[in-house]
Formats: C-alpha cells, sequence, structure tokens
C-alpha cells in the first residue's frame, strides 16, 4: 500500500468518476449483448468456444468484449478503492465506499456467469441490471463525496424540499424495475440463433402489453412527481439548490416518454430499446445528481434557534 502514490483531494475524484464512467459504460455495452440477440454469443464463460480469444463472429465479438471491458471496470474500482486510502486527508467513509465496489463487480461476474448457465433466466438478468444500478450508486456517492470536505457544504433548512427530492428515488426504482421486466418480456431476451431462453408470461400472450402499461404509468408517475419537486423548491422560501439536476431529470424523462412511444409504435426495434436504456440509466444518474445536491436537513434544534419568532430576530441567534 505504501508504495501507491498520493493523491490530493481532486486527483482521487478524478479516479472516482473514472470508475463511475467505466460502470455505466458497461451498463450499455451490456444492453447491447441482450438486445442484438448476443447473450449466449459465448456459451461459455469465462472463455468463449473454449478459446482466450473469441472467434470472428458478430455476436461473440459483441458478447466477449463486454466482457474484456468487465476487465477495465475491474481495475477502474480496484484502483478506487485502494487509491482511497492514500488520499490526504485520509477519509474513512470513502474507503468503505470504494470497497464496495470491486466487491460489487465480483458479485456481477458471478452473477453474469449465473445467468449464462440458466441460458438467461429473466429473474437473473434483471438482478445483473439491479446490481448494476446499486454499483452506480455506490460509485456516484464515492466521486461526490470526494469532492467536499466534511462541513464545506451548508445543509439545508427546507425540510419538505428535500424530502421530497429523496422521495423521488422510490418512483424511480420502480420505473426501472417494471422497465426490465418489460424487456425481460419483449422480443429481446437475449438469444442467439433461435436457442431456447426463458421469458416472462405469466399473463400469456397479454403479459408484455400488460408490464408496459404498468411501466408507462410509473414512469408518468415519476415525470409529475419531478415536476411536483420542481415547483416546491421554486416555492418562496423554498431552497433551489437541486433544481438545475431536476431540470435534468425532467427533460430526459421526456425524452424518454417520447422515445417509449415509438419504440412501442415501431414494434420495439432494437435500436430503439438501446436508447430507451440508455436514457433510464441518465435519468437515475441525474435523480441521484439531484438527491446529492439537496444535501442534507439542518438539525431541528438548530433551525428553530435560528428561526425569527413573531418576525423579530431571535436573540439567542446572534443575529
Amino acid at each position: 500500500m505504501d508504495r501507491l502514490p498520493v493523491l490530493t483531494p481532486r486527483q482521487y475524484q478524478r479516479v472516482a468518476l473514472f470508475a463511475l464512467g467505466s460502470l455505466v459504460l458497461i451498463v450499455f455495452t451490456g444492453a447491447a449483448v441482450r438486445l442484438t440477440g448476443s447473450g449466449l454469443g459465448c456459451p461459455d464463460w469465462p472463455k468463449c468456444y473454449g478459446r482466450v480469444v473469441a472467434p470472428v463472429e458478430l455476436h461473440a465479438l459483441i458478447e466477449y468484449g463486454n466482457r474484456l471491458l468487465t476487465g477495465v471496470v475491474g481495475a477502474a474500482v480496484i484502483a478506487a478503492s485502494l487509491l482511497a486510502f492514500r488520499r490526504r486527508p485520509f477519509r474513512r467513509h470513502l474507503a468503505i465506499l470504494g470497497g464496495l465496489l470491486p466487491l460489487g463487480v465480483v458479485a456481477q461476474a458471478a452473477l453474469g456467469a449465473a445467468v449464462v448457465a440458466s441460458h438467461l433466466r429473466p429473474e437473473l438478468v434483471m438482478l445483473h441490471f439491479i446490481l448494476s444500478m446499486a454499483l452506480i450508486d455506490a460509485a456516484f456517492a464515492l466521486g461526490w463525496l470526494s469532492r467536499y470536505e466534511p462541513g464545506e457544504r451548508g445543509r439545508s433548512g427546507d425540510r419538505g424540499g428535500v424530502w421530497a427530492v429523496r422521495g423521488l428515488v422510490g418512483f424511480g426504482q420502480l420505473t426501472i424495475i417494471l422497465g426490465t421486466m418489460s424487456t425481460a418480456a419483449g422480443p429481446h431476451p437475449g438469444d442467439h440463433q433461435g436457442e431456447l431462453v426463458q421469458r416472462f408470461d405469466f399473463r400469456g400472450a397479454e403479459t408484455l402489453e400488460w408490464l408496459v402499461q404498468r411501466h408507462s404509468v410509473a414512469a408518468s408517475m415519476f415525470g409529475l412527481a419531478a415536476v411536483g419537486t420542481w415547483l416546491l423548491l421554486r416555492r418562496d422560501g423554498g431552497d433551489d439548490r437541486a433544481v438545475r439536476p431536476l431540470t435534468a431529470l425532467i427533460a430526459l424523462l421526456g425524452l424518454q416518454g417520447a422515445v417509449g412511444g415509438v419504440q412501442w409504435l415501431a414494434e420495439l426495434p432494437a435500436e430503439i430499446v438501446w436508447v430507451h436504456i440508455v436514457l433510464a440509466t441518465l435519468s437515475w444518474i441525474a435523480m441521484l445528481w439531484a438527491v446529492a445536491t439537496a444535501g442534507r436537513i439542518e438539525p431541528v434544534t438548530v433551525a428553530a434557534k435560528t428561526a425569527p419568532i413573531g418576525g423579530v430576530p431571535d436573540p439567542r441567534s446572534g443575529r
């Protein structure tokens, strides 16, 4: 450990952001694997058709390329984990967050092997994507917290506004879960050359439409909640520090809705579905940005001491 370089806060933040970027990129390439029908382009793991180098065949190259990118991701998260101990000043919670990333990538690799072995069982494919989102959560937190020193950012006195921003997480999670279920019931389950894979079919031939309808409702609720939160923060006395990321989130959700409508009318072409997944990932990051920017809430006792009484400043506050 002593042989590793000592990093300034700015240098370590670059390492953390590179890890975040690599984790986002692997989500995009993983979606491409599924949507191009390359999920079983390499029927074995970790090799491809028993070879270290994949055969020159499109599906095998896409699948194996995604696996190789996992190596880049692994190196990035290991660097973020180890170098957290070499950041000066050292901060323990950054080391803890950094340590979660390699563990998550190892879990992803094991889960990926299980996905292949189970012939792309939809529950495992969903879990694979959700774990990717959890890793993005941890990497985003690492990058964001490495940006500031303790006490550098003031707390917010807008309790209602901060909790409204935090409440968007539940809407986002529900939307993503229903979206992954819709994909698992659709025409892109990741099969290759007619191989038998499983789809969600708990409502027979109506399963896809049933899930898409509920996904659309959840996404609409998410968008309306985001707009309502934006208006709440813009009210008199509100803390508008999270307005900018919320604006980005609302724009992404609007674009997401338009792309979703187009892909349904066009009978789910793989290219548009991939764009939909990319926008979903970017929307999730924008939501994390909004939650982080909204910040922590000022304790009630502090707010009470500094609040005016009957329009006259409280003399105990020193103001």
